[in-house]
């Protein structure tokens, strides 16, 4: 007879953990699952087992913010390694084309504009985009080429900040859909010495970042214990509304609630906290806050 399953907890809230290389996203999620015995709980945008660094993992009522995170801007500092290209273009992947081009500082920096703004960008052939139904890293470890059309990316910052003969390092911030290591397969490419990842370390996603990101190890020595931030920690980039208990009651039922006053933001998303509790995420729209989602929460 099989043992009966320990009872999982109603965790609501926020880890901010600093993946360490090795680890995929996934079981970097389970660990955490585990340790805070919770039924539900997701992350908000990917990292490589190559890369390192923030990883925000949203716990129970927490995973309804995490859209918000994910489109929230990202940054990076990673290091291009000059001389090859890989099919994953990182360190991972295999080896497909060779140069003994090296580029010279100055033809790094004058190519870097290139790259800043909203730009065209062909995702890697490894990567979770789904073409009729199949994702492109199932696609390519078939041996076969993913058909991945190019689409528009922001870029608001690339700078060089180290560099050698060999090698570079870079910072980069982005928007939501970025790729890094398409960035050094295409920087390669221009500037003819090919390229790929050698590391990447994130050092921040929308609210979060590097200085809030909490090691695995030091999460499960519990030397850490507040490391559980609350639910909407993942909304400090859009405006608070507080309400009254009414309104709130209003905003759980699904009905809009007027707002009031000359401090009410203006129209766009913004969520609603009532005794200092998420309530609820909507849009303002004609002096109203139109609830989009809920949460359950006491206050």
């Amino acid at each position: 007879m099989n043992a009966p399953r320990s009872k999982r907890a109603e965790v609501n809230g926020w880890v901010v953990l600093d993946k360490p290389v090795g680890m995929t996203s996934t079981h970097a999620v389970a660990r955490l699952k585990r340790l805070f015995n919770a039924k539900k709980a997701g992350h908000a945008g990917t990292l490589d087992p190559l890369a390192s660094g923030v990883l925000p993992v949203a716990f129970g009522e927490a995973t309804k913010t995490v859209p918000f995170v994910q489109d929230g801007e990202k940054a990076y500092r990673f290091t291009i390694q000059w001389g090859a290209e890989t099919d994953s273009d990182d360190a991972d992947g295999q080896i497909v084309a060779r140069s003994d081009v090296r580029p010279e500082i100055n033809a790094i920096l004058a190519a870097l504009p290139h790259f800043i703004g909203t730009i065209l960008q062909t995702p890697p052939a490894y990567s979770a985009i789904k073409i009729n139904g199949e994702r492109a890293y199932d696609i390519a470890r078939d041996g076969e080429t993913p058909e991945l059309s190019p689409r528009p990316v922001t870029i608001h910052e690339l700078v060089m900040t180290e560099s050698s003969a060999d090698d570079a390092t870079f910072e980069a911030r982005c928007g939501k859909g970025t790729y890094v290591r398409a960035i050094a397969r295409d920087l390669g490419r221009v500037l003819g010495c090919l390229g790929h990842v050698s590391a990447l370390r994130r050092t921040r996603v929308g609210p979060f970042s590097e200085t809030d990101a909490v090691p695995l190890a030091q999460i499960e020595d519990a030397t850490v214990p507040d490391a559980m931030r609350r639910v909407e920690a993942g909304l400090l980039e859009l405006p608070q509304v507080v309400v009254d208990r009414d309104s709130a009651a209003r905003l759980r039922r699904g009905q809009s609630i007027l707002l009031r006053g000359r401090d009410a933001p203006g129209e766009g998303a913004a969520y609603a906290c009532c005794g200092g509790v998420v309530v609820a995420i909507g849009a303002i729209e004609r002096g109203e806050l139109v609830p989009g989602r809920v949460f359950n929460l006491p206050f």
